[in-house]
Protein backbone atom coordinates (compact mmCIF):
# COMPACT_ATOMS: atom_id res chain seq x y z
CA UNK A 1 0.00 0.00 0.00
CA UNK A 2 1.12 3.67 -1.03
CA UNK A 3 -0.86 6.20 1.11
CA UNK A 4 -2.34 8.95 -1.06
CA UNK A 5 -0.69 11.95 0.13
CA UNK A 6 -2.85 15.20 1.35
CA UNK A 7 -1.34 18.29 -0.49
CA UNK A 8 -1.95 20.95 1.96
CA UNK A 9 -0.50 23.38 -0.40
CA UNK A 10 -2.86 22.70 -3.33
CA UNK A 11 -5.79 23.11 -1.04
CA UNK A 12 -4.58 25.93 0.72
CA UNK A 13 -4.67 27.38 -2.79
CA UNK A 14 -8.07 26.76 -3.49
CA UNK A 15 -9.40 28.31 -0.27
CA UNK A 16 -7.24 31.40 -0.77
CA UNK A 17 -9.65 31.91 -4.56
CA UNK A 18 -12.57 30.84 -2.53
CA UNK A 19 -11.41 33.23 0.51
CA UNK A 20 -10.21 36.22 -2.56
CA UNK A 21 -14.15 36.10 -3.65
CA UNK A 22 -15.23 36.43 -0.05
CA UNK A 23 -12.89 39.05 0.88
CA UNK A 24 -14.36 41.03 -2.77
CA UNK A 25 -18.13 40.50 -1.08
CA UNK A 26 -17.29 42.48 1.69
CA UNK A 27 -16.68 45.86 -0.80
CA UNK A 28 -14.45 48.37 -0.26
CA UNK A 29 -13.73 48.50 3.49
CA UNK A 30 -10.04 47.89 5.02
CA UNK A 31 -9.86 44.60 6.66
CA UNK A 32 -7.07 44.58 8.51
CA UNK A 33 -5.28 41.76 10.52
CA UNK A 34 -2.21 42.78 12.60
CA UNK A 35 0.44 40.44 14.16
CA UNK A 36 2.30 41.40 17.10
CA UNK A 37 5.42 40.12 18.45
CA UNK A 38 7.77 41.11 21.15
CA UNK A 39 11.44 41.14 20.29
CA UNK A 40 12.95 39.58 17.09
CA UNK A 41 12.64 36.03 16.11
CA UNK A 42 13.64 34.57 12.89
CA UNK A 43 11.61 31.74 13.05
CA UNK A 44 8.55 33.78 13.76
CA UNK A 45 9.84 36.47 10.72
CA UNK A 46 9.83 33.07 8.36
CA UNK A 47 6.34 32.18 9.36
CA UNK A 48 4.68 36.15 9.26
CA UNK A 49 6.29 36.99 5.87
CA UNK A 50 4.47 33.52 4.44
CA UNK A 51 1.37 34.72 6.08
CA UNK A 52 1.65 37.94 4.65
CA UNK A 53 2.30 36.91 1.54
CA UNK A 54 -1.23 34.60 2.19
CA UNK A 55 -3.13 37.43 3.44
CA UNK A 56 -2.05 39.87 0.07
CA UNK A 57 -3.46 37.66 -2.51
CA UNK A 58 -6.63 37.09 -0.22
CA UNK A 59 -7.00 41.38 -0.32
CA UNK A 60 -6.11 41.40 3.63
CA UNK A 61 -4.19 43.79 5.21
CA UNK A 62 -2.19 42.54 7.03
CA UNK A 63 0.40 44.84 9.62
CA UNK A 64 2.97 43.87 11.77
CA UNK A 65 3.58 45.51 15.02
CA UNK A 66 7.12 44.79 16.59
CA UNK A 67 7.43 45.42 19.67
CA UNK A 68 10.62 45.79 21.70
CA UNK A 69 12.36 43.43 24.20
CA UNK A 70 12.02 44.66 27.56
CA UNK A 71 8.03 45.30 26.47
CA UNK A 72 6.02 44.22 30.04
CA UNK A 73 3.06 41.76 30.12
CA UNK A 74 1.14 44.91 30.58
CA UNK A 75 2.58 46.96 28.04
CA UNK A 76 1.61 43.89 25.12
CA UNK A 77 -1.78 43.84 26.82
CA UNK A 78 -2.38 47.75 26.82
CA UNK A 79 -1.34 47.42 22.90
CA UNK A 80 -3.66 44.65 22.09
CA UNK A 81 -6.74 46.80 23.64
CA UNK A 82 -5.52 49.93 21.01
CA UNK A 83 -6.28 47.15 18.70
CA UNK A 84 -9.31 46.29 20.00
CA UNK A 85 -10.65 49.79 20.08
CA UNK A 86 -9.85 50.01 16.13
CA UNK A 87 -12.84 49.51 13.96
CA UNK A 88 -10.41 48.73 10.77
CA UNK A 89 -8.49 45.86 12.51
CA UNK A 90 -10.43 42.85 11.97
CA UNK A 91 -8.43 40.31 13.65
CA UNK A 92 -5.36 40.25 15.87
CA UNK A 93 -2.83 37.78 16.74
CA UNK A 94 0.53 37.58 19.08
CA UNK A 95 3.03 35.40 18.02
CA UNK A 96 5.10 32.96 19.98
CA UNK A 97 6.85 32.18 21.90
CA UNK A 98 6.78 35.11 24.28
CA UNK A 99 9.76 36.19 26.40
CA UNK A 100 9.73 34.64 30.10
CA UNK A 101 7.57 36.50 32.45
CA UNK A 102 4.73 36.99 30.03
CA UNK A 103 2.00 34.62 30.69
CA UNK A 104 0.50 33.55 27.21
CA UNK A 105 -3.34 32.72 28.46
CA UNK A 106 -3.43 36.41 29.81
CA UNK A 107 -2.16 37.91 26.39
CA UNK A 108 -4.66 35.74 24.52
CA UNK A 109 -7.49 36.52 27.13
CA UNK A 110 -6.86 40.43 26.55
CA UNK A 111 -7.86 40.00 22.59
CA UNK A 112 -11.08 40.82 21.97
CA UNK A 113 -13.31 37.57 21.23
CA UNK A 114 -14.30 38.80 18.18
CA UNK A 115 -11.06 39.57 16.72
CA UNK A 116 -9.06 36.83 17.88
CA UNK A 117 -9.02 35.10 14.74
CA UNK A 118 -6.51 32.11 16.26
CA UNK A 119 -9.43 30.87 17.86
CA UNK A 120 -7.71 30.41 21.44
CA UNK A 121 -8.98 33.26 23.87
CA UNK A 122 -10.84 31.09 26.15
CA UNK A 123 -14.37 32.06 24.83
CA UNK A 124 -13.72 30.59 21.52
CA UNK A 125 -11.87 27.75 22.96
CA UNK A 126 -15.40 26.89 25.33
CA UNK A 127 -17.87 26.73 22.06
CA UNK A 128 -16.19 24.25 20.81
CA UNK A 129 -17.91 22.27 23.26
CA UNK A 130 -21.29 23.29 22.30
CA UNK A 131 -20.64 23.48 18.24
CA UNK A 132 -17.63 24.54 15.93
CA UNK A 133 -17.58 28.07 16.86
CA UNK A 134 -17.12 30.89 14.31
CA UNK A 135 -13.33 31.38 15.06
CA UNK A 136 -12.08 28.13 15.67
CA UNK A 137 -8.06 27.12 16.40
CA UNK A 138 -7.00 27.48 13.02
CA UNK A 139 -4.61 24.41 13.36
CA UNK A 140 -7.14 22.29 14.86
CA UNK A 141 -9.69 23.39 12.27
CA UNK A 142 -7.24 22.67 9.06
CA UNK A 143 -6.33 19.12 10.52
CA UNK A 144 -10.18 18.53 10.25
CA UNK A 145 -10.19 20.31 7.09
CA UNK A 146 -7.81 17.73 5.74
CA UNK A 147 -9.27 14.59 7.41
CA UNK A 148 -12.63 15.53 5.61
CA UNK A 149 -11.58 15.94 2.39
CA UNK A 150 -10.28 12.47 2.06
CA UNK A 151 -14.03 11.66 2.09
CA UNK A 152 -13.90 9.01 4.87
CA UNK A 153 -17.25 8.41 6.70
CA UNK A 154 -16.45 10.03 10.22
CA UNK A 155 -19.21 8.86 11.88
CA UNK A 156 -18.14 5.71 14.57
CA UNK A 157 -14.68 5.78 12.84
CA UNK A 158 -11.76 5.34 15.46
CA UNK A 159 -10.00 8.13 16.06
CA UNK A 160 -6.86 8.72 18.09
CA UNK A 161 -5.02 12.10 18.87
CA UNK A 162 -1.44 11.97 20.22
CA UNK A 163 -1.19 14.98 22.21
CA UNK A 164 -3.23 16.91 24.58
CA UNK A 165 -1.91 20.71 23.72
CA UNK A 166 -4.92 23.61 23.86
CA UNK A 167 -3.77 24.32 20.61
CA UNK A 168 -4.50 21.45 18.67
CA UNK A 169 -4.97 17.96 20.54
CA UNK A 170 -8.15 19.03 22.60
CA UNK A 171 -9.90 21.27 20.07
CA UNK A 172 -9.00 18.38 17.86
CA UNK A 173 -10.92 16.43 19.68
CA UNK A 174 -14.14 17.55 20.56
CA UNK A 175 -14.06 18.61 16.81
CA UNK A 176 -13.97 14.84 15.57
CA UNK A 177 -16.29 14.01 18.41
CA UNK A 178 -19.01 16.95 16.78
CA UNK A 179 -18.60 13.94 13.76
CA UNK A 180 -19.45 11.27 16.10
CA UNK A 181 -16.09 10.27 15.74
CA UNK A 182 -15.01 8.01 19.00
CA UNK A 183 -12.27 9.48 19.93
CA UNK A 184 -8.75 8.67 22.11
CA UNK A 185 -6.64 11.51 23.51
CA UNK A 186 -3.19 10.38 24.30
CA UNK A 187 -0.36 12.01 25.71
CA UNK A 188 2.61 11.69 27.61
CA UNK A 189 1.19 9.15 30.96
CA UNK A 190 -0.62 6.81 28.47
CA UNK A 191 0.87 3.61 28.54
CA UNK A 192 1.76 1.38 25.42
CA UNK A 193 1.61 4.35 23.11
CA UNK A 194 1.18 1.63 20.07
CA UNK A 195 -2.11 -0.01 21.14
CA UNK A 196 -3.64 2.94 20.64
CA UNK A 197 -2.46 4.05 17.54
CA UNK A 198 -2.75 0.60 15.43
CA UNK A 199 -6.52 1.12 15.87
CA UNK A 200 -6.78 4.25 14.94
CA UNK A 201 -8.46 4.83 11.58
CA UNK A 202 -7.80 8.64 12.06
CA UNK A 203 -4.55 9.37 13.52
CA UNK A 204 -3.67 12.88 14.53
CA UNK A 205 -0.35 13.27 16.15
CA UNK A 206 1.47 16.38 17.79
CA UNK A 207 3.54 16.23 19.92
CA UNK A 208 6.68 18.19 18.91
CA UNK A 209 8.52 14.86 18.69
CA UNK A 210 10.40 14.31 15.66
CA UNK A 211 9.61 10.46 14.22
CA UNK A 212 7.79 9.00 17.50
CA UNK A 213 5.33 7.16 15.31
CA UNK A 214 6.56 4.69 12.54
CA UNK A 215 4.62 2.69 10.42
CA UNK A 216 4.55 -0.23 12.43
CA UNK A 217 2.59 1.83 14.72
CA UNK A 218 -0.56 2.68 12.01
CA UNK A 219 -3.29 0.62 11.36
CA UNK A 220 -3.20 -0.25 6.89
CA UNK A 221 -5.33 2.40 5.13
CA UNK A 222 -5.63 4.67 8.39
CA UNK A 223 -6.07 8.38 7.81
CA UNK A 224 -3.07 9.96 9.23
CA UNK A 225 -1.88 13.63 9.86
CA UNK A 226 1.11 14.75 11.45
CA UNK A 227 1.00 18.43 13.11
CA UNK A 228 4.57 18.00 14.33
CA UNK A 229 7.24 20.38 13.02
CA UNK A 230 10.96 19.84 14.23
CA UNK A 231 13.76 21.17 13.06
CA UNK A 232 16.87 19.44 12.83
CA UNK A 233 20.48 19.67 13.22
CA UNK A 234 20.87 20.18 9.35
CA UNK A 235 18.05 22.44 9.40
CA UNK A 236 15.26 19.98 7.28
CA UNK A 237 12.42 20.47 8.82
CA UNK A 238 10.45 16.89 10.04
CA UNK A 239 7.20 15.63 11.21
CA UNK A 240 6.41 14.12 14.36
CA UNK A 241 5.51 10.83 12.46
CA UNK A 242 8.02 8.58 10.23
CA UNK A 243 7.02 9.97 6.56
CA UNK A 244 8.96 6.84 4.42
CA UNK A 245 7.74 3.79 6.88
CA UNK A 246 4.10 5.53 7.45
CA UNK A 247 3.77 5.95 3.20
CA UNK A 248 3.76 2.06 2.63
CA UNK A 249 0.92 1.33 5.27
CA UNK A 250 -1.30 4.59 5.68
CA UNK A 251 -4.43 5.39 3.66
CA UNK A 252 -3.82 9.29 3.64
CA UNK A 253 -0.54 11.35 4.98
CA UNK A 254 0.29 14.49 5.41
CA UNK A 255 3.43 15.53 4.11
CA UNK A 256 5.70 18.07 6.71
CA UNK A 257 6.19 20.69 5.53
CA UNK A 258 3.65 21.53 2.71
CA UNK A 259 0.60 19.50 4.39
CA UNK A 260 -1.50 20.79 7.78
CA UNK A 261 0.69 24.57 8.15
CA UNK A 262 -0.79 25.88 4.64
CA UNK A 263 -3.85 24.94 5.74
CA UNK A 264 -3.48 26.62 8.80
CA UNK A 265 -2.57 29.74 7.52
CA UNK A 266 -5.38 29.79 4.93
CA UNK A 267 -7.53 28.78 8.41
CA UNK A 268 -6.24 32.36 10.04
CA UNK A 269 -6.99 34.41 6.93
CA UNK A 270 -10.69 32.74 6.58
CA UNK A 271 -11.09 33.79 10.24
CA UNK A 272 -9.81 37.43 9.70
CA UNK A 273 -12.91 37.12 6.87
CA UNK A 274 -15.47 35.99 9.50
CA UNK A 275 -14.25 38.41 11.97
CA UNK A 276 -14.84 41.17 9.76
CA UNK A 277 -18.36 40.29 9.06
CA UNK A 278 -18.08 37.93 5.64
CA UNK A 279 -19.77 34.45 4.76
CA UNK A 280 -17.35 32.13 4.50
Amino acid sequence: MTAQILDGKALAQAMRLRLRSARQRLGPRPVRLVSVEVGQNPAADVYVRNQQRAAAEVGIEMEVSNLPLGTTEAMLVAAIQDLNRRPEVAGVIVQRPLPIGIDPRAVQSAIDPHKDVEGMHPANMGAILYREPLLPPCTAAAAQHLIVTTGMDLRGAETVVVGHSEIVGKPIAVLLLHHLSTVTVCHVGTRHLADHTRRADILVVAVGKAGLVHGDMIKPGACVVDVGINQGPDGKITGDVHFASAATVAGWLTPVPGGVGPVTVAMLLRNTLRAAGAEV
